[in-house]
Parts: structure tokens; sequence; C-alpha cells
């Protein structure tokens, strides 16, 4: 399915509201990875099989080394990046606009304002996602009455947007805003049906565009919406795609490589019958792959919980309710627990608990890292020792 072609009078109108160049990227026709190709088997393996990090490993001191930290103004909200910068969404100071985009630099702390208000002509259109690399920025809005959005991507150098901005794709209400990632200087991004719109029998497609390119291309289409959002991890792309839709509901976790855009599938986990992801990303060689819910069936990957490993060297298992995607590095991984993280060191079978700051809100701090990664950042909303109010949030990085 390819997105509503960009007429235009709808392109000029685009232009003319938000005083942005904004060009319209085409999708050149075919699609690199499809329903008929061949994929693997489902993994069915004993619940006893993997090893349980609470169970059999020690605890022990954390591996990571605190770099920074600094404090930012109330209402921002990191998101997941592989660079120097850290895409951020800053809430804005009246109802219009409702949000902003913003970039942190991770090296010097310093906040900046990059996106002042979306490009939609409609009163009603918000920034509603953001993304960046240390080369492009990427963003949806959406239109909260109409709920049609759109998502954009300009190249971005020292903290700013540089050159024109550039329309990736447009959709309806009929079809969910687009989940996005941002690696170097390309944006990957899955258009899929609603659940509750007109068109929830078609299937979904994931595609990725290059800065500078007049096209974006077709990678993979999955024959049903994808489980997780994309995630980019040490030179790979992990998706989970429908696949074996002739013989039921199964999902496949793949990681597909950057460097010959997504041609070439690196590792993939199909999951037990109807078993599906909740996150997933890849570490080293390793799949980390997480389910929200214990399932009637499908042995050991059918049950609630975090899972380190592939389907031919076995897993390690962390028996707690998932939250947001983990990160690591080598045997290292960190995984976020309620209000604190663990970290798990698989060749030393030790693990250890990064407690969140002293004063942050119930739910503790949230990564702003996910996959592969040589820093992990962390950010977390602060009370006022006083007041006991909301006051600020607080980032952290650290090596590992």
């Amino acid at each position: 399915m390819r997105a509503p072609k960009l007429t235009r009078r709808s392109f000029f109108k685009t232009a003319a509201a938000s005083g942005v160049l904004v060009a319209a990227v085409g999708v050149l026709s075919g699609c690199t990875h499809g329903p008929d190709e061949q994929d693997a088997d489902p993994t069915v393996v004993d619940e006893e099989s993997a090893e349980s990090v609470l169970e059999s490993f020690s605890e022990g001191t954390s591996p990571l080394t605190e770099e920074s930290s600094w404090t930012i103004p109330l209402g921002n909200v990191l998101r997941p990046s592989e660079g120097t910068w850290a895409p951020v969404m800053t809430a804005g100071s009246s109802a219009k606009p409702m949000v902003k985009g913003s970039a942190l630099s991770l090296s010097s702390g310093e906040l900046l304002e990059v996106l002042s208000a979306p490009l939609g002509a409609a009163s009603t259109t918000v920034i509603y996602d953001v993304r960046c690399s240390d080369d492009v920025y990427a963003w949806v809005e959406l239109d909260l009455v109409t709920r049609s959005w759109a998502l954009y991507a300009a190249s971005f150098d020292d903290g700013q947007l540089s050159g024109d901005t550039k329309l990736l794709w447009e959709g309806t209400s009929d079809y969910d805003p687009a989940p996005f990632a941002v690696s170097g200087s390309c944006v990957i991004w899955q258009v899929q049906p609603s659940t509750s719109g007109s068109r929830t029998t078609e299937s979904s497609h994931c595609y990725l565009w290059h800065a500078g390119d007049a096209d974006a291309r077709a990678v993979v289409e999955s024959p049903g919406r994808f489980a997780t959002t994309p995630t980019v991890s040490g030179g790979t792309v992990v998706l989970a795609p429908r696949v074996h839709s002739d013989e039921g509901i199964f999902y496949g976790v793949t990681a597909y490589s950057l460097s010959d855009d997504l041609k070439t599938k690196v590792d993939q986990l199909v999951m037990p019958a109807s078993v599906r992801p909740f996150r997933a990303a890849r570490v080293g060689d390793r799949f980390l792959v997480s389910v929200e819910a214990s399932y009637s069936s499908g042995g050991l990957l059918g049950k609630m919980g975090t899972y380190m490993g592939t389907s031919s060297a076995g897993f390690t298992k962390l028996d707690r309710e998932p939250s947001e995607c983990g990160c690591g590095k080598d045997d290292v991984f960190v995984i976020k627990s309620n209000a604190s993280y663990l970290v798990v060191d698989l060749a030393k079978k030790t693990y250890s608990a990064l407690s969140a700051m002293d004063r942050s809100v119930d739910y503790g701090e949230f990564p702003a890292r996910a996959g592969e990664c040589d820093q992990f950042v962390t950010f977390s909303t602060v009370k006022d020792p006083d007041t006991g109010y909301p006051a600020s949030v607080a980032v952290r990085t650290f090596r590992l």
C-alpha cells in the first residue's frame, strides 16, 4: 500500500503555511522482503532450558561508569538515539504549539530547540514524535481531530536543521502514525493499518530513505501489523513482521543489515504461534526480546519476561515484567525493571541494580538508548525537595 499522492495543491499549501520549503519524496516500486520469502522455523523450547538471571546469577558490582549528569526543564522527554545528540519532545509554553522538537547534546548537556512549531497548516496539528541521528532529524505530525499524519525529515548539523525539509509520507486515520527510527543518514519507518480503521486487512510495509535521495524504497512487507517498532542496533535494524502467514500467526524477530539497505537478513528468531514480542533489539550476536504476557502455549518464549540469546545458542531469561526496550554491549545488558534498572553480565553471571535518581517520580527513570550502544543514557522527572511536586528532568549518561 502506497501513501496517498501529495497533490500539487496540498504541496504548496504545506510550504506556504510553514514558510519552509517542503519537497515530497517518491517511493520506488517493489519490496526487498515479501511474505513469500523463506523464513526460519518457529522456536519452541522447554521452559526450563534457559538459565534464569534471578535464580542462577549472583549479585555483583555494576559495570556501568557514570560520565555526566544534567538538569533540564520540566516537560522534556528524551527519545531513543544512537549518536551524540538525543531527540527531545519539549512541552510548549502554551497550547499552541503544544509540543516542540528539541535536541540535547550528550557531550555538553546543551538543549537546543529544533522545531518551534509543526509544519501542518491545521491549527489542531501537533508534533507527535521525534527521532534523530547526528546527521538527520525526523518527526511525525498528527492532526488531533482528523487523525491524519505526516512524516518529515531534514539534514541535521550541530543541533539545527539544514537544507530542505522532506515529506516522507502522509497518511489518514486508517493508518497508525508511523513508528520510525533514524540511523546515520537514513530514516526507517513502518506504515501499517489502524486496528479501528477501514484498511485492517491490508499488509504493512517498512520503508527506508537516505538524506539527499529523491526516493525511498520499500524493504519489508508484513501480511498484517508489525509486532514491534524499528530498532537500530549495531549496524542492523530489528523488525518483527508477520511470517508463515499461511500456517497461522507467527512473528519473525529479524535483524537486517543497514550496510546494504536491509537487503541481507543477519539473523532471525521466529516466535512460537500467536506469541507477540513486546520489544525487540540486538546486542552483539544475541537478540534481546521481551514478552509482556504469558501464553498458554509456546514453551519458554511464551512466558512473560525478557530473553537474551538466539534460537541456535539458547537463551538467558529475566523473569520480570518488561517495560522499555533494553540495550547493552558485548555481554552486558541494561534492562528497565519498574523504577530501576537491572544490569546483567552474561559472561560473569552477575547482576546489579542501577537505582533511579533521588526524588524521581514513581515510575523511575527511562532509557534514551535501545539495542547495542557504548553509552547508556537515562532520564527521569524529579520532584522538588520542598514542595514534592515535579520540578525538573535529570539526565545521566554511563559508559558501558
